[in-house]
């Protein structure tokens, strides 16, 4: 087995979600660059995602930056065409985008908003690896699709995340079926489960509430983070090229949890002894 199972020079990856302005994308998409991987970035955001591309330029890596709203299938098949003809094959796939609406009681949502949440963050995701394993399926040579779902998909959140915890499920179960499907053909199918990310626009909606406001959902995040501190994008990056390399080569159906041990601990625990 080569020693440097996290090198990804040949491969061909496609990112969606991958703004400037997002978080993970943008993250995974420079660290990928630096493996080696040549990489289509899209996003609905333009410039932002148009910034991403030049960052994977600079680091010597071909790319290109395509407009791309996942739940809208012409989009989708648009950006894969344009990969068909840019690099003709796909060997990654990562997922990354979601919706989420305002936050209001289930009684109070509106279908509209229930039908764009799942439109984004469950559908799209579909879409996107459809696509992609028909393209693995005639390469022969299997792939790697790996989707960001969310702490939200296992565990109930309150507080109106319904909409946006219902799509998060299913894209475990998109991941663990898919995984199943396509195994003997070499397509590896995994998901990360991230808790409360430090993203540049959590970080922009905190910077604009009220402090107290602002502190006390910070605080409320903190305290199901065993860790003791937010995640950033960064901290996704060893999970995501082991899921996406030769190093996790016999792992397929997993929901990896990087949330700082948030999932592993009872919602009536907590991390402080009674004498802190």
């Amino acid at each position: 087995m080569p020693t440097d199972v996290f090198n990804l020079s040949g491969k061909v990856a496609v990112i969606t979600g991958a703004s400037a302005r997002g978080g993970i994308g943008h993250t995974l998409a420079l660290a990928f660059a630096q493996q080696g991987a040549d990489i289509v970035v899209s996003d609905i955001d333009d410039a932002g995602v148009e910034a991403t591309a030049a960052g994977i330029r600079t680091a010597g890596r071909a790319t290109a930056a395509i407009h791309c709203d996942i739940s809208n299938p012409a989009d989708v098949e648009h950006l894969f065409l344009e990969v068909d003809h840019l690099f003709g094959r796909v060997d990654i796939l990562i997922n990354v985008p979601f919706a989420f609406p305002s936050r209001v009681r289930p009684h109070e949502l509106s279908l509209d908003a229930w039908n764009r949440t799942l439109a984004v963050s469950l559908t799209g995701y579909f879409l996107c690896s459809q696509q992609a394993i028909r393209r693995m399926l005639n390469q022969a040579t299997g792939g790697r699709i790996l989707n960001i779902s969310s702490i939200a998909g296992s565990s109930g959140m309150g507080r109106g995340n319904l909409p946006y915890s219902c799509a998060k499920a299913g894209v475990n179960q998109l991941t663990r079926e898919l995984a199943l499907e396509y195994a003997r053909q070499g397509i590896r199918v995994n998901a990360i489960q991230p808790a409360q990310i430090l993203t540049p626009g959590l970080k922009n909606q905190m910077a604009a509430m009220d402090p107290h406001m602002a502190q006390n959902m910070h605080d409320r995040f903190l305290s199901g983070i065993p860790l003791g501190r937010m995640l950033e994008p960064g901290d996704f990056i060893g999970a995501a090229l082991l899921l996406c390399s030769d190093a996790g080569r016999a792992i397929t159906g997993v929901l990896l949890p990087v949330d700082g041990g948030n999932l592993a601990m009872n919602a009536g625990g907590s991390i402080l002894w009674p004498s802190d």
